[in-house]
């Protein structure tokens, strides 16, 4: 089948490369004209996922409406900051009933990203992937497990065929709302735990930040309308744990640089791709405001990020809470 690719960073191009390596006609579309000749020109993205060769039946182009065109499905990576922009370019393109799967994590405000492609593309039936997929091990076939969230029983396991492999295996849900909170909130956490690794605690640290991260999240969720089960699987706990125990998590690395003094603007810059967590944390903190849902983790990160403390003042905060029970 013709899948578009809408976005041409890591891990757009990695699931490029997965759903190529399956015989499909994948055209993947980037923003601007310089980086898809780049891209047509070395077979590979030298910049985001570097040493994973371009199969030739991947066609990379900025042409939005050629890319589109035809599709049986539309697969959307396009990062968080630039959702509503880039749906707004497709809009004219996508046919009524036409498939569109988001695979980036993230939110735009108070919104999740599906919500956003709603309001942008009414026309199309929208799902969601996530789980723990670095591009980087997708890209190389490294086993990995996702999940595909959608409120059609049909669409979901239309789109689990799709995108399965034997190095690929995906499961389905209908809890778009928890699988996509579980993949924006836990990089709010995967921050705190790269912040923990920056001042030099060790796994006693991370491992209670994860656990109690899964806590907040799980609480806001609920209250938001997800399934509290949904965040002890693959888009939750599954997704947590990948980010924010690994190098290869750009937010566990900034998280890190942030917890050995370096300031947000260098950071930002020196990790040099979009930090979703950073972006998430005031998000997550304006919905545990609204909702009523108690998230000192999430509260004391946006303090940090957006109010100036230090990573060591919000350490002392978190432990110096008055006495609770689990």
């Amino acid at each position: 089948m013709k899948i578009a690719v809408i976005g041409s960073g890591g891990w757009g191009t990695a699931i490029a490369v997965l759903l190529a390596g399956k015989g499909n006609d994948v055209y993947m579309w980037s923003w601007i004209q310089e980086e898809t000749d780049r891209l047509n020109a070395d077979r590979e993205n030298k910049e985001f996922l570097p040493g994973v060769k371009l199969p030739d039946n991947i066609i990379c182009t900025h042409d939005m409406g050629a890319c589109i065109d035809g599709a049986e499905v539309v697969v959307t990576a396009a990062p968080s900051p630039a959702t509503r922009t880039t749906a707004k370019q497709m809009s004219p393109f996508v046919k009524p009933g036409q498939k569109l799967v988001n695979i980036s994590k993230g939110l735009e405000g108070e919104l999740r990203l599906s919500e956003v492609y709603k309001q942008e593309i009414p026309q199309a039936d929208i799902s969601v992937l996530s789980g723990p997929s670095h591009a980087e091990e997708v890209g190389r076939g490294v086993p990995t497990t996702v999940v595909v969230a959608s409120d059609k029983k049909e669409t979901a396991e239309l789109l689990q065929d799709v995108f399965m492999t034997a190095s690929f295996r995906v499961y389905t849900s209908d809890d778009i709302t928890g699988v996509e909170l579980g993949g924006a909130l836990k990089n709010v956490i995967a921050l705190c735990a790269g912040i923990s690794d920056g001042l030099g605690y060790g796994d006693n640290t991370k491992a209670a930040l994860i656990t109690r991260g899964v806590a907040e999240i799980t609480r806001l969720g609920v209250a938001m309308g997800a399934r509290a089960s949904t965040f002890a699987g693959l888009s939750g706990l599954g997704d947590l744990i990948v980010t924010g125990t690994s190098t290869l998590s750009r937010n566990h690395t900034a998280g890190e640089l942030l917890g050995k003094g370096m300031s947000l603007d260098d950071t930002l810059k020196k990790v040099h791709m979009v930090v979703e967590g950073v972006n998430t944390a005031e998000a997550a903190y304006k919905l545990s405001k609204k909702y009523g849902v108690e998230t000192p983790i999430i509260e004391q990160a946006y303090n940090l990020l957006y109010k100036g403390i230090t990573p060591e003042e919000a350490v002392n905060t978190l432990m110096t809470r008055q006495r609770t029970s689990e």
